[in-house]
């Protein structure tokens, strides 16, 4: 068995042979680290070949190591005297250049010439058979150059004896290193073996989770689902798709996509998108031929939404007398402060939830407080998407985008959408915080081009002829105090088909609805509602049309409290 040190010192080539008798494929590209693992893997899952390679390198190495040590030994007591022989080349035939530089240098020393008598006076003759006869030691007469020399031959002739003893040392010393390499060997083994126990048991979760959220394109070509739970807005819960996915089934920002997900991988920091299920709740097949929301015939509504549903709500029953609200409606609620706007918005959100299961409904709270964002969104049976006045203005008008985006893709694949909107007033603020400045400022302060991308919200309001439809009813102050408000009211003054009014005088007496009656109406409203009933309410307006608006819903409410519902209402008029 190989461990992960052995093979780091060992080359390439060394590896690719290893991995061939282990029978590894593809390893003839693999770099030396991918080359590593492959080994260590296969050893893993089959020990037994690698234990037979890896001992017959070591009998291989055991012979070599054999042969080798006498010839170290060898080499060991023959390095002095090759360097005694090495030293003195008398023999040497000099070039004619040479010996005019030889000329030139200065006469030796007394010294030197004696040393080069000692070596010459040793007897290096080799017999016939090669082998070289030992050099016997010369007396001479001098004591103190030849001590001096001998002293310097015996340093020498010590230090490979010193080199022996120690390599007997270390070759002492090996078993017990090999014991111990062999024992953390036999402990990496235990741990690789845990490991892969481990990763055997441990499943990959590739698309065992569905999840979901509303498409938001980055400029780059790839998007992230949006999560509910955030409003839409950026947050953990966000699910990265790949750019090839929404080229694949045509996606669009705004798209409700619901999919097999996978947990992010090492570097990664989302969740990924593995296969989508449905886009909008049709399969990828039906929206692939969707026509694009602008493209699609806009009609005035048919289909009457039922607000009655309850006998003691009267503000929901006025309204579908007075001022009926269709699919498709584009409905503004004027009122002034403290009119008890935000809590009719909840009956008429009540009713839809109850009376019409098949409309997907959206409350979208801009600018509002934060309790009555809780409020709605526990009072409620619908989806409620919410930017409190807390937040910054780029928030409400991301928000509010990402929200119309949602609608219109849902349009597109035939559903009926209803956006309850408190306050595009508070809309228009904050597009006009957001806008860069066009150099042309209207009165109270408004941009001129601020008012284009509300224009653009409300205006999306239709029934699509042949298709679903968006219903937007929302809510606009007046009487405030502030110019902006005045400005931003009559702009949006004739772009919706049905306007209702609230009174502050009434709410002052605490008579709720606080409707003004008269100035409340639906254009078109003979497509909603059937010719008989329409005729009694057209009695029953010109009966209060004397009356102000206090007497007239006084007078109304009155009437209305012995009645379960409207029709019952409009026929106890006869009598």
């Amino acid at each position: 068995m190989y461990n992960i040190e052995e093979l780091n010192d060992r080359l390439l080539s060394e590896l690719k042979e290893i991995a061939e008798n282990l029978g590894i494929k593809n390893y003839k590209r693999a770099a030396k680290k991918d080359l590593i693992y492959k080994i260590l893997d296969e050893q893993a899952v089959n020990p037994e070949p690698a234990t037979q390679i890896k001992a017959q390198e070591s009998k291989a190495k055991k012979e070599t190591e054999g042969a080798d040590k006498p010839e170290k030994e060898e080499k060991q007591e023959r390095a002095p005297r090759q360097e005694r022989e090495n030293r003195p080349r008398p023999e040497k035939k000099e070039r004619p250049e040479n010996k005019q530089k030889s000329e030139d240098k200065p006469k030796k020393t007394e010294a030197d010439q004696n040393a080069d008598d000692v070596l010459k006076s040793f007897n290096l003759d080799v017999d016939g058979s090669g082998k070289e006869k030992k050099a016997e030691p010369v007396k001479h007469e001098k004591a103190k150059e030849p001590r001096q020399r001998d002293s310097r031959n015996e340093s020498r002739e010590r230090a490979p004896k010193e080199e022996t003893v120690s390599s007997k040392e270390k070759n002492e010393d090996k078993p017990v290193e090999k014991r111990e390499r062999n024992d953390r060997d036999n402990k990496r083994q235990e741990k690789n073996t845990k490991k892969n126990e481990y990763n055997n048991n441990v499943k990959e979760f590739d698309g065992v989770i569905e999840n979901g959220g509303v498409l938001e394109m980055m400029q780059d070509g790839y998007g992230f689902l949006r999560s509910g739970d955030y409003n839409y807005l950026a947050s953990p819960d966000d699910i990265y798709v790949s750019p090839s996915q929404i080229k694949l089934f045509g996606l669009k920002t705004g798209d409700s996509v619901i999919g097999q997900i996978r947990p992010p991988k090492d570097g990664e920091k989302y969740f990924a998108l593995l296969k989508v299920t449905t886009v909008n709740g049709k399969t990828t097949e039906e929206i692939r031929d969707r026509v694009p929301f602008e493209y699609l015939t806009p009609l005035f509504p048919e289909e009457k939404l039922n607000l009655s549903y309850k006998p003691s709500d009267y503000s929901t029953r006025v309204m579908d007398m007075f001022s009926p609200i269709g699919k498709g409606q584009r409905g503004m609620i004027v009122a002034q402060p403290k009119t008890g706007k935000t809590v009719l918005l909840k009956n008429v959100a009540n009713a839809i939830a109850e009376n019409h299961p098949e409309v997907y409904l959206m409350i979208l709270l801009i600018d509002e407080r934060p309790e009555e964002v809780t409020d709605m969104a526990r009072s409620v049976k619908a989806e409620v998407i919410a930017s409190t006045f807390d937040e910054q203005a780029e928030k409400h008008v991301k928000v509010a985008n990402i929200v119309l985006e949602k609608a219109k893709r849902m349009v597109e694949c035939g559903h009926d959408v209803v956006i309850l909107l408190d306050s595009i007033t508070r809309l228009a603020r904050a597009h006009n915080t957001v806008v860069p400045s066009s150099g042309k400022i209207l009165s109270g302060g408004v941009d001129a081009n601020a008012l284009h991308k509300p224009k653009r919200f409300f205006g999306a309001a239709r029934n699509v002829e042949n298709g679903g439809s968006l219903t937007i009813l929302a809510t606009a102050l007046i009487e405030t105090g502030s110019k902006m408000d005045e400005v931003i009211f009559e702009e949006f003054k004739g772009t919706g088909n049905m306007e209702l009014q609230l009174d502050r005088k009434l709410s002052n007496k605490r008579v709720y609805p606080a409707i003004d009656i008269p100035a409340s109406g639906t254009r078109r409203e003979d497509l909603l509602i059937n010719k008989d009933e329409l005729a009694k309410i057209w009695i029953l307006r010109k009966f209060m049309d004397d009356m102000n608006s206090a007497e007239a819903m006084e007078f109304l409410l009155g009437k209305m409290k012995g009645t379960r519902n409207n029709e019952e209402f409009l026929i106890s008029m006869n009598g």
